[in-house]
Protein backbone atom coordinates (compact mmCIF):
# COMPACT_ATOMS: atom_id res chain seq x y z
CA UNK A 1 0.00 0.00 0.00
CA UNK A 2 1.21 3.29 -1.06
CA UNK A 3 1.46 5.78 1.90
CA UNK A 4 1.23 9.36 2.05
CA UNK A 5 4.92 9.91 2.69
CA UNK A 6 5.65 7.23 -0.52
CA UNK A 7 3.15 9.28 -2.64
CA UNK A 8 4.84 12.87 -2.07
CA UNK A 9 8.64 11.24 -2.20
CA UNK A 10 7.65 9.41 -5.51
CA UNK A 11 6.24 13.28 -6.84
CA UNK A 12 9.28 15.09 -5.40
CA UNK A 13 11.78 13.09 -7.68
CA UNK A 14 14.94 13.41 -5.60
CA UNK A 15 13.99 16.94 -3.91
CA UNK A 16 14.77 16.82 -0.51
CA UNK A 17 14.23 19.62 1.64
CA UNK A 18 15.00 19.73 5.38
CA UNK A 19 13.02 23.44 5.62
CA UNK A 20 8.81 23.57 5.62
CA UNK A 21 6.91 26.65 5.95
CA UNK A 22 3.34 26.60 7.12
CA UNK A 23 1.67 30.25 5.05
CA UNK A 24 -1.04 31.85 6.77
CA UNK A 25 -4.18 33.57 5.81
CA UNK A 26 -3.56 35.90 2.19
CA UNK A 27 0.70 34.85 2.79
CA UNK A 28 0.37 32.17 -0.34
CA UNK A 29 1.87 34.84 -2.64
CA UNK A 30 5.60 33.42 -1.70
CA UNK A 31 4.37 30.21 -3.37
CA UNK A 32 4.94 31.90 -6.79
CA UNK A 33 8.62 32.68 -6.34
CA UNK A 34 8.90 28.63 -6.09
CA UNK A 35 11.02 27.04 -8.56
CA UNK A 36 10.52 24.51 -10.54
CA UNK A 37 7.21 23.88 -8.29
CA UNK A 38 5.44 20.77 -7.30
CA UNK A 39 1.80 20.92 -6.33
CA UNK A 40 -0.01 18.48 -4.47
CA UNK A 41 -3.63 19.98 -3.53
CA UNK A 42 -4.49 18.21 -0.11
CA UNK A 43 -7.57 16.48 -1.12
CA UNK A 44 -4.66 14.12 -3.07
CA UNK A 45 -3.19 13.83 0.07
CA UNK A 46 -4.27 11.35 3.64
CA UNK A 47 -4.10 13.25 6.68
CA UNK A 48 -4.17 16.85 5.52
CA UNK A 49 -7.21 19.23 6.11
CA UNK A 50 -9.33 20.94 3.61
CA UNK A 51 -9.31 24.48 4.92
CA UNK A 52 -12.74 26.70 4.76
CA UNK A 53 -11.11 29.72 5.46
CA UNK A 54 -10.62 32.38 2.50
CA UNK A 55 -7.37 32.81 1.87
CA UNK A 56 -6.34 29.58 2.38
CA UNK A 57 -5.36 27.96 -1.24
CA UNK A 58 -4.90 23.89 0.50
CA UNK A 59 -2.26 22.40 -1.23
CA UNK A 60 1.40 21.31 -0.57
CA UNK A 61 3.97 22.71 -2.71
CA UNK A 62 7.57 22.09 -2.67
CA UNK A 63 10.68 23.03 -5.41
CA UNK A 64 13.65 26.04 -4.82
CA UNK A 65 13.74 29.37 -3.46
CA UNK A 66 16.22 31.15 -3.83
CA UNK A 67 18.20 27.73 -5.17
CA UNK A 68 17.52 25.65 -2.15
CA UNK A 69 15.11 23.27 -1.46
CA UNK A 70 12.00 23.94 0.48
CA UNK A 71 8.50 22.52 1.32
CA UNK A 72 5.29 24.86 1.67
CA UNK A 73 1.88 24.30 3.29
CA UNK A 74 -0.31 26.65 1.60
CA UNK A 75 -2.81 27.45 3.80
CA UNK A 76 -3.46 25.54 6.87
CA UNK A 77 -6.73 24.27 9.35
CA UNK A 78 -7.80 26.12 12.22
CA UNK A 79 -8.71 24.83 15.95
CA UNK A 80 -11.81 26.83 15.29
CA UNK A 81 -12.89 25.30 12.18
CA UNK A 82 -14.22 22.09 13.57
CA UNK A 83 -13.28 22.49 17.28
CA UNK A 84 -10.12 20.18 16.94
CA UNK A 85 -6.52 21.34 18.08
CA UNK A 86 -4.52 18.71 16.39
CA UNK A 87 -6.05 18.99 12.75
CA UNK A 88 -2.63 19.60 11.62
CA UNK A 89 -0.98 16.70 13.10
CA UNK A 90 -1.54 14.66 10.40
CA UNK A 91 0.34 16.94 8.51
CA UNK A 92 3.34 17.81 10.52
CA UNK A 93 4.04 14.19 11.28
CA UNK A 94 4.32 13.79 7.92
CA UNK A 95 6.24 16.80 7.46
CA UNK A 96 8.87 14.83 9.91
CA UNK A 97 8.96 11.78 7.86
CA UNK A 98 9.80 13.29 5.02
CA UNK A 99 12.88 14.47 6.28
CA UNK A 100 11.72 18.12 6.93
CA UNK A 101 14.04 19.28 10.14
CA UNK A 102 13.12 23.09 10.24
CA UNK A 103 9.95 24.19 10.42
CA UNK A 104 8.64 27.91 9.68
CA UNK A 105 5.22 29.35 10.25
CA UNK A 106 3.70 32.41 9.54
CA UNK A 107 0.49 33.85 10.67
CA UNK A 108 -1.23 37.14 10.47
CA UNK A 109 -1.87 39.15 13.81
CA UNK A 110 -3.43 41.84 15.21
CA UNK A 111 -1.26 44.12 16.95
CA UNK A 112 -1.13 45.37 20.76
CA UNK A 113 1.83 47.95 20.10
CA UNK A 114 1.74 51.40 18.11
CA UNK A 115 5.27 50.74 17.15
CA UNK A 116 4.45 47.51 15.43
CA UNK A 117 1.62 49.00 12.66
CA UNK A 118 0.20 46.90 10.18
CA UNK A 119 1.83 46.30 7.55
CA UNK A 120 4.84 45.06 9.60
CA UNK A 121 6.39 41.91 10.19
CA UNK A 122 7.05 40.44 13.92
CA UNK A 123 9.16 37.58 14.81
CA UNK A 124 7.57 35.33 17.41
CA UNK A 125 9.90 35.13 20.65
CA UNK A 126 7.23 33.32 22.56
CA UNK A 127 3.79 32.49 23.31
CA UNK A 128 0.66 32.55 25.40
CA UNK A 129 -1.90 29.78 24.57
CA UNK A 130 -4.84 31.32 25.38
CA UNK A 131 -7.24 28.88 23.71
CA UNK A 132 -8.31 26.60 26.54
CA UNK A 133 -7.00 23.61 24.88
CA UNK A 134 -4.12 21.90 23.50
CA UNK A 135 -3.71 20.03 20.30
CA UNK A 136 -2.15 16.89 22.75
CA UNK A 137 -4.81 16.43 24.68
CA UNK A 138 -6.24 12.07 24.70
CA UNK A 139 -2.18 11.14 23.87
CA UNK A 140 -1.39 8.39 26.00
CA UNK A 141 2.14 8.05 27.11
CA UNK A 142 4.64 10.57 28.31
CA UNK A 143 5.76 12.28 24.89
CA UNK A 144 3.16 14.00 25.82
CA UNK A 145 4.87 16.23 28.00
CA UNK A 146 6.47 18.37 25.98
CA UNK A 147 9.40 21.20 27.01
CA UNK A 148 8.04 24.63 25.36
CA UNK A 149 10.87 26.13 26.96
CA UNK A 150 12.69 26.55 23.79
CA UNK A 151 9.85 26.63 21.95
CA UNK A 152 11.05 28.74 19.06
CA UNK A 153 14.82 27.72 18.16
CA UNK A 154 16.96 30.32 19.14
CA UNK A 155 19.47 29.73 15.81
CA UNK A 156 16.51 30.08 13.43
CA UNK A 157 15.72 33.04 15.07
CA UNK A 158 19.11 34.38 14.71
CA UNK A 159 18.88 33.65 11.17
CA UNK A 160 15.33 35.19 10.04
CA UNK A 161 16.79 38.25 12.08
CA UNK A 162 20.05 38.18 10.30
CA UNK A 163 17.90 37.88 6.83
CA UNK A 164 15.43 40.84 7.87
CA UNK A 165 18.95 43.04 8.36
CA UNK A 166 20.45 41.76 5.11
CA UNK A 167 16.93 42.61 3.75
CA UNK A 168 16.78 45.92 5.40
CA UNK A 169 13.86 44.98 6.52
CA UNK A 170 12.40 46.57 10.06
CA UNK A 171 11.44 43.08 12.01
CA UNK A 172 9.67 43.37 15.63
CA UNK A 173 10.01 40.87 17.94
CA UNK A 174 7.46 39.90 20.77
CA UNK A 175 5.31 37.56 22.40
CA UNK A 176 2.07 35.48 20.72
CA UNK A 177 -1.09 34.98 21.94
CA UNK A 178 -3.73 32.65 21.00
CA UNK A 179 -7.52 33.05 21.12
CA UNK A 180 -9.60 30.38 19.38
CA UNK A 181 -11.67 32.46 17.71
CA UNK A 182 -13.61 32.67 15.19
CA UNK A 183 -14.98 36.11 17.15
CA UNK A 184 -12.26 38.64 17.19
CA UNK A 185 -11.51 39.72 20.40
CA UNK A 186 -13.16 42.13 22.49
CA UNK A 187 -11.44 45.52 23.99
CA UNK A 188 -11.53 43.99 26.97
CA UNK A 189 -9.55 40.90 25.90
CA UNK A 190 -7.13 43.29 24.09
CA UNK A 191 -6.56 45.12 27.28
CA UNK A 192 -5.63 41.84 29.30
CA UNK A 193 -3.69 40.76 26.40
CA UNK A 194 -1.25 43.55 26.88
CA UNK A 195 -1.67 43.54 30.60
CA UNK A 196 -0.55 39.38 30.58
CA UNK A 197 2.58 40.71 28.09
CA UNK A 198 1.53 39.89 24.56
CA UNK A 199 2.57 42.02 22.11
CA UNK A 200 -0.10 40.06 19.19
CA UNK A 201 -3.11 38.14 19.01
CA UNK A 202 -4.16 35.67 16.56
CA UNK A 203 -6.09 32.25 15.81
CA UNK A 204 -3.43 30.21 14.68
CA UNK A 205 0.67 28.90 14.98
CA UNK A 206 1.03 28.11 18.75
CA UNK A 207 -0.74 24.42 18.16
CA UNK A 208 1.35 23.60 15.18
CA UNK A 209 4.10 24.82 17.19
CA UNK A 210 3.32 22.53 20.17
CA UNK A 211 2.89 19.90 17.66
CA UNK A 212 6.01 20.06 16.02
CA UNK A 213 7.93 20.50 19.37
CA UNK A 214 6.10 16.91 19.78
CA UNK A 215 7.39 15.43 16.73
CA UNK A 216 11.35 17.00 17.43
CA UNK A 217 10.94 19.82 14.51
CA UNK A 218 13.12 22.68 15.12
CA UNK A 219 10.65 26.03 15.02
CA UNK A 220 10.37 29.61 14.24
CA UNK A 221 7.67 31.67 13.63
CA UNK A 222 6.51 35.25 12.22
CA UNK A 223 3.71 37.57 12.38
CA UNK A 224 2.45 39.68 9.24
CA UNK A 225 0.74 42.79 11.27
CA UNK A 226 -2.85 43.14 9.46
CA UNK A 227 -4.61 45.57 12.45
CA UNK A 228 -4.29 46.32 15.35
CA UNK A 229 -6.06 45.00 17.99
CA UNK A 230 -10.09 45.95 19.13
CA UNK A 231 -10.22 49.19 20.77
CA UNK A 232 -6.96 50.62 19.96
CA UNK A 233 -8.48 52.55 17.17
CA UNK A 234 -12.36 52.81 17.44
CA UNK A 235 -12.93 50.73 14.56
CA UNK A 236 -14.54 47.52 13.99
CA UNK A 237 -12.30 44.58 12.83
CA UNK A 238 -12.87 41.88 10.10
CA UNK A 239 -11.45 39.28 8.33
CA UNK A 240 -11.79 41.18 4.78
CA UNK A 241 -9.12 43.85 6.30
CA UNK A 242 -6.65 40.87 7.13
CA UNK A 243 -6.84 39.66 3.30
CA UNK A 244 -6.20 43.24 2.28
CA UNK A 245 -3.27 43.97 4.66
CA UNK A 246 -1.66 40.56 4.54
CA UNK A 247 0.22 41.09 1.14
CA UNK A 248 1.49 43.90 2.52
CA UNK A 249 3.45 43.00 5.53
CA UNK A 250 3.85 39.73 3.23
CA UNK A 251 5.99 41.38 0.64
CA UNK A 252 8.41 41.99 3.33
CA UNK A 253 8.45 38.98 4.78
CA UNK A 254 8.75 37.38 1.38
CA UNK A 255 11.98 38.68 0.83
CA UNK A 256 12.99 37.75 4.81
CA UNK A 257 12.31 34.08 4.01
CA UNK A 258 13.97 33.81 0.87
CA UNK A 259 16.74 35.10 2.11
CA UNK A 260 17.00 32.95 5.31
CA UNK A 261 16.60 29.84 3.11
CA UNK A 262 20.03 31.14 1.49
CA UNK A 263 21.17 30.44 4.95
CA UNK A 264 19.06 27.39 6.77
CA UNK A 265 19.21 25.15 3.44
Amino acid sequence: MITTIDHIIERLEGLAPQTAFILGSGLGGLVAAIEDAVHLPYEELDGFPASGVSGHAGELVAGKLSGKPVMMLSGRAHYYEKGDAAVMRPAIEILHGLGIRNLILTNSAGSLREDLPPGSVMLITDHINFAGTNPLIGEENDRRFVGMTSAYDAGLCDRLRAAASAENIELGEGVYMWFSGPSFETPAEIRMARTLGADAVGMSTVPEVILGRFVGLNCAACSVITNFGAGMTGGELSHQETKDMAPVGGGRLQKILSRFVVEAG
